[in-house]
């Protein structure tokens, strides 16, 4: 899996010393993950390592020890299981020793992941505890155990319930990330193969506007991506109306104009911008008008 990592079509990558390690693998975890940060070449992906929970025995020794040696290849750390925000303080704390300690030239980010009740309730003071937190992430697995939700699939909806299950959670993570300023992304959908189910768990992450969604299995990546980039006529669309807006406001200095049928304002532009900005990111380019359909 490590080995595979780096060839994907994926923007982030993160080396597991957690969930899927058991107990008495942990330290040789430390070992494999600190030799695939020095031997692998992830390009310009973002390497992110996760590390134990705060309030376990592993955490500490999972910061110095894989920080510590090979610090200059990661950017950022994720915690899971965040419930206060204490938890990423002690983190932050912990990285600016190791940092100075072995003179890494670049800081180290945070991402944290919200998991359960008490996460979800102190999200707000978590996503401000420390200027290194980038991203907030929800763990549907452990929050659906911890809420006392039925079903034992990560990232499953329910057909009994009228609607999405997971809607207040999603939106909660969404605003606290918005509000400080850093993204938001939806945890794993467990089916690997129900690519069907993937793609409607994802669209409704995506039309809340979520940044991405985390995959479990290669033959999840295209789905993803797919989802949360927009499509061609989506891009241009985008593009067209900043083009008409820009005209009305510098050309004809008025704040709205009919753009088609419809009226855009300086919201618009600020809607269409987000689009355009995935687009580019997805490495897509506006066609030529005569090449339009």
């Amino acid at each position: 899996m490590l080995a595979k990592a780096p060839g994907m079509a994926v923007d982030q990558v993160f080396l597991d010393l957690e969930d899927s390690v058991a107990a008495g693998e942990k330290a040789q975890a430390r070992t494999n993950v600190v030799s695939a940060l020095e031997e692998q070449d992830f390009g310009e992906k973002t390497v992110v390592v996760r590390v134990n929970a705060v309030d376990t025995h592993f955490c500490h020794r999972d910061v110095i020890e894989v920080v510590g040696a090979a610090g200059q290849h990661i950017d950022c750390v994720m915690i899971p299981k965040v419930q206060d925000p204490g938890q990423i303080e002690f983190v932050d704390h912990l990285l600016r020793m190791v940092e100075a300690e072995i003179g890494l030239e670049h800081r180290i980010g945070l991402e944290a992941q919200i998991e359960d009740a008490a996460g979800l309730t102190n999200i707000d003071d978590i996503a401000f505890a420390s200027d290194r937190v980038e991203t907030l992430i929800l763990g549907p697995g452990d929050m659906a155990a911890a809420l006392g939700m039925p079903g034992t699939t990560l990232g499953e909806r329910s057909a009994s319930y009228p609607g999405d299950l997971w809607h207040h959670v999603l939106m909660r993570i969404l605003i606290a990330a918005r509000n400080a300023g850093v993204q938001a992304i939806d945890g794993p959908y467990a089916k690997i193969k129900d690519a069907d189910g993937l793609r409607e768990v994802a669209g409704m992450a995506r039309a809340l506007g979520f940044d991405g969604k985390w995959v479990l299995h290669p033959a999840q990546v295209d789905v993803v991506n797919a989802v949360f980039s927009p499509t061609q006529e989506e891009f241009e669309h985008a593009s067209d109306l900043l083009a008409a807006y820009r005209r009305a406001t510098e050309e004809d200095a008025t704040g709205a104009v009919m753009f088609g049928d419809v009226m855009i304002d300086e919201a618009s532009r600020k809607m269409a911008e987000r689009i355009l900005q995935r687009g580019e990111a997805a490495g897509m380019t506006a066609r030529p008008e005569s090449q339009r359909s």
